[in-house]
């Protein structure tokens, strides 16, 4: 099965052409010697661009191809404009599938005998097909509430565990050849990965995800999250608000709404960090597709987003470190980020730790303050991965969507605002962060936290008080009674250990008689009294 798919997914990449995009210096000889063996494979789209053939290959290569491609999509600055302006494609305009399928769908997940028992409008165009599923607008009967229907495609999840198997095996392969692969950590990441792209699948958890998505942002002025309408939510089916806005990449129609580019980036900025360090709970697929921005305020533009499939969490420490460690970077204190790494076990405890520093300035330092215009994003990226290969830095599995999310924000911001400067905007908000976590106020907040707890154990404290007190007074004697156990366990052995070596000796000396006898009955005798030493040794052990 899995060689199969990796037939096709050769042969989908050969007949798309994308063998002719690589240089013929960099293939390897066994690469070039792969290429001749499937020679009746050829581009069969010579007339479309490089653009295109990469879009159609991704496409016909399935969901876990197609969000490789999203993710590339922002990166404008790192692939051709051809290359990155079909990749926005694949954001919501994928190939939808049929209309028919999608309503039959529905129906079975609700019980429904026709589309119109639940929505007194639907339409069958679909508003934008993606990756996962396709979504079409409708109106809630009896309600007159516009609403889109999500549904997911179908027979999509067999086409994904293929080639997360795949994904599994390569990894696996990959860790046991290279030298780098333990520090990678590759089958791990896809692991992780697999957890995600799995939970997508099933919709009641995006509800689940959306609805505490809207609770954390209730009365935001900085991000709108539509309304779940959780009764009309299934594994296949989700209900949700109809939003209206412009798409986040549509550059040219924010421009003419006038919205104010400086704020909308610094609000971006702030809904990420806010995610991330006030609610541990944040949108990992913020890709322009799900990304709009309101209509009415263009002076103090409200984001709005949809698709909550995929959403990253972060434990309590790994939360301290990174905070720690984007304050450190912001104050320039790359002794502080080389100490907090080893602290967190991201690079050995041996390593030097003066050595890690200067390697941390020489790549951070050239960028400090710049405004992201000024970055060289793919430079930069090329001396992190040297100096986490040189230190033997480890990857974290758990921060793989964080990292994913991260090129997501700092492409939208090269987009919408390049002279962004990222460092001064995330700064006050982690200072502000790290100061609730820390002193007086943190004290106070993590004692009213705990207090309807203490509160229930309170009546309970003098018993176990007592308990204790009473456990601590029958100590010495429980102590005694233990030693002179082991005393006498020790006295056992100790006999037992005696009578074994006593044993051993008679079976000696009775191999050892028959060579200066004739007679074999002192030799029967003396093993026999071994044997009855060894069991008298037992006896002993076992009493």
């Amino acid at each position: 099965m899995r060689l199969l798919r990796l037939y096709q997914i050769n042969k989908i990449m050969l007949e798309h052409g994308l063998d002719e995009m690589i240089p013929n210096k960099w293939l390897p000889w066994y690469v070039k010697l792969g290429r001749g063996l499937f020679f009746w494979l050829s581009n069969k789209h010579t007339d479309k661009t490089e653009g295109a053939r990469v879009r159609y290959a991704l496409q016909s290569l399935g969901p876990v191809f197609i969000k490789f491609g999203q993710m590339l999509s922002t990166r404008k600055d790192l692939l051709p404009t051809d290359i990155a302006n079909e990749l926005s494609i694949l954001q919501d305009q994928v190939q939808p599938f049929s209309s028919d399928i999608a309503i039959q769908r529905i129906c079975q997940a609700f019980g429904l005998k026709h589309i119109n028992d639940l929505f007194s409008e639907f339409d069958s165009t679909p508003l934008a097909s993606a990756s996962i599923a396709q979504v079409h607008a409708a109106k809630l009967k009896g309600q007159d509430q516009e609403v889109v229907v999500k549904v997911i495609r179908p027979d999509i999840k067999q086409t994904i565990q293929s080639d997360i198997e795949l994904m599994r095996t390569l990894a696996g392969v990959v860790q046991k050849i290279l030298p780098d692969g333990k520090r990678l950590r590759p089958v791990e990441v896809v692991e992780e990965y697999e957890r995600t792209i799995i939970d997508e699948l099933d919709l009641t958890h995006e509800a689940a995800n959306g609805i505490q998505f809207k609770q954390n942002f209730e009365h935001s002025e900085a991000l709108y999250v539509p309304k779940i309408y959780s009764d009309y939510c299934h594994r296949n089916v989700m209900v949700m608000e109809r939003i209206y806005g412009t798409p986040i990449s549509d550059i040219a129609a924010l421009e003419q709404q006038n919205v104010n580019f400086k704020r909308l980036a610094e609000r971006g900025v702030e809904v990420f960090f806010t995610q991330v360090f006030r609610d541990s709970f944040f949108h990992a697929d913020m890709h322009p597709g799900n990304i709009f921005v309101a209509h009415g305020n263009p002076e103090d533009p409200q984001y709005i987003t949809i698709d909550f499939g995929i959403v990253g969490t972060l434990t309590r420490e790994d939360k301290r470190y990174l905070a720690e460690n984007f304050i450190a970077f912001f104050n320039s204190n790359y002794r502080k980020v080389a100490e907090l790494h080893v602290d967190s076990g991201w690079v050995p405890a041996d390593t030097d730790i003066d050595d890690f520093e200067a390697s941390i300035r020489k790549v951070c330092e050239p960028i400090f303050k710049k405004p992201l215009a000024e970055i060289e994003f793919s430079t930069v990226l090329l001396q992190l991965f040297n100096t986490a290969r040189r230190f033997n830095m480890v990857i974290q599995p758990q921060l793989v969507l964080l990292q994913k999310t991260l090129l997501y924000i700092e492409g939208l911001g090269r987009q919408l605002y390049p002279q962004l400067d990222l460092w001064q905007t995330a700064k006050p908000f982690l200072e502000n962060w790290l100061k609730e976590q820390i002193g007086l106020k943190a004290m106070y907040s993590k004692i009213s936290t705990n207090l309807p707890f203490w509160s229930e154990k309170l009546p309970e404290i003098p018993d176990l008080v007592y308990d204790s007190l009473k456990q601590v007074k029958t100590l010495p004697e429980q102590h005694r009674v233990r030693f002179e156990q082991q005393q006498i366990q020790f006295q056992k052995q100790h006999s037992s250990m005696q009578w074994m070596v006593i044993g051993a000796t008679f079976f000696v000396v009775s191999s050892i008689l028959p060579i200066h006898q004739s007679s074999l009955l002192p030799s029967f005798l003396s093993g026999l009294a071994g044997l009855g030493c060894w069991l008298i040794a037992w006896k002993i052990k076992k009493a």
